[in-house]
C-alpha cells in the first residue's frame, strides 16, 4: 500500500509530500509529476516518482495499485476541461481497486464559473463507485499574498468583491487537512468544506497592508466588467480575467465565506490568519 499524490511538484502538491514525509516512510508515497527533474528532491529522499499527464490518461496506467490512498490535485489548467482531464485518473484508480480517491474541489457553495469542472469531476468520482473523500477547498491566502506587487505598486486594493468576506487559509492547512485525510482513518464518502477560522473583507485586507507596509493602501471595489478591463489591461488574457471577475462576484454573494470549521479540525489547530501570511510575503 502506498499514498500516491498527483500534481506532487505544484503549489499545493509540494506542502502535501513534505507532509506526508513526516507521518510516514517516504518509500510508501508516490509522488506523480509530469516531469522527473522537478521531483528529483523528493526522489532524494526516497520518494517513488512516476510521470503521468493529465491531457494524456494512458499515462496513468500503472500508477496505482490495490490498496492505494490517492490524492488528485485538481489540474491548474482552467482553459481547459478540467473534469475531462481528471477522468482518466479517476478511471485508472478504478480499474487498479485503490481503497481511497480524495479530490481537492471547490466550496459547494460556490457558483463561479471556475467551479464547474470541480462540480463535474465531483459527478465522476461518485459516478465511479470509488471510496471517496471531497476536500473542498476554499481560497488560499496566497492568492492574494503572492500578488501583492501591483497592490503596493498602485497603493490600492482593487477588487470587484464590494463588502464580501473571504474565509481563506493558508496552502500549507489545505495540505495538512490532505495529509490528515490520507493518513487517517474514517474518511471514506465524506465531503469536507475547507475555509479558514475568519472570514476577512478587502476593506480590512487593504487596512492590513496599510498597517504593515506603514504605507496608505485603499481600498478600491470596482464593477465586474471594469475589473475584467484592468486584468486584461494588465496582460491577463480575457477568460481569465473574467474567471477572477467571477470569483469576486461570488464573493460579494458570500460564497467563499465557509464557515464549517472542518478545516482547524481537520488539522488539529487554527487557520493561518491572512495578517500572518501578508507578513511572510512581504519579508520574502
Amino acid at each position: 500500500m502506498s499514498i500516491v499524490v498527483t500534481g506532487a511538484t505544484g503549489h499545493l502538491g509540494k506542502f502535501v509530500v513534505e507532509g506526508l514525509l513526516e507521518k510516514v516512510p517516504a518509500e510508501q508515497i508516490t509522488a506523480v509529476v509530469r516531469s522527473e527533474e522537478k521531483a528529483a528532491g523528493f526522489a532524494a529522499r526516497g520518494v517513488k516518482i512516476a510521470v503521468a499527464d493529465y491531457n494524456a490518461p494512458e499515462t496513468f496506467d500503472g500508477v496505482f495499485a490495490a490498496g492505494d490512498k490517492v490524492l488528485l490535485i485538481s489540474g491548474s489548467e482552467v482553459d481547459k476541461d478540467r473534469a475531462a482531464q481528471h477522468r482518466g485518473a479517476i478511471d485508472a484508480a478504478k480499474a487498479a481497486g485503490v481503497a481511497l480517491l480524495a479530490y481537492t474541489s471547490a466550496p459547494g457553495s460556490l457558483t463561479a464559473a471556475l467551479a464547474n469542472d470541480h462540480r463535474a469531476t465531483e459527478e465522476v468520482l461518485l459516478a465511479s463507485g470509488l471510496p471517496y473523500t471531497l476536500l473542498r477547498n476554499g481560497w488560499y491566502n496566497e492568492n492574494y499574498t503572492e500578488q501583492l506587487a501591483p497592490v503596493l505598486q498602485y497603493n490600492a486594493v482593487t477588487h470587484a468583491a464590494g463588502e464580501g468576506r473571504v474565509s481563506s487559509a493558508a496552502r500549507a492547512d489545505y495540505a495538512a487537512a490532505a495529509v490528515a485525510v490520507l493518513t487517517g482513518e474514517g474518511h471514506e464518502n465524506q465531503t469536507y468544506e475547507l475555509g479558514g477560522d475568519v472570514a476577512w473583507s478587502f476593506a480590512e485586507y487593504a487596512a492590513e497592508l496599510s498597517a504593515q507596509t506603514g504605507k496608505e493602501i485603499a481600498n478600491n471595489p470596482v464593477p465586474g466588467d471594469a475589473l475584467v478591463g484592468i486584468l486584461t489591461g494588465a496582460g491577463l488574457p480575457e477568460g481569465f480575467a473574467a474567471v477572477l471577475a467571477g470569483v469576486d462576484a461570488s464573493i460579494e454573494k458570500g460564497e467563499l465565506a465557509i464557515s464549517s470549521g472542518d478545516l482547524s479540525r481537520l488539522i488539529g489547530r487554527s487557520t493561518t490568519p491572512i495578517s500572518e501570511s501578508i507578513a511572510a510575503a512581504l519579508k520574502g
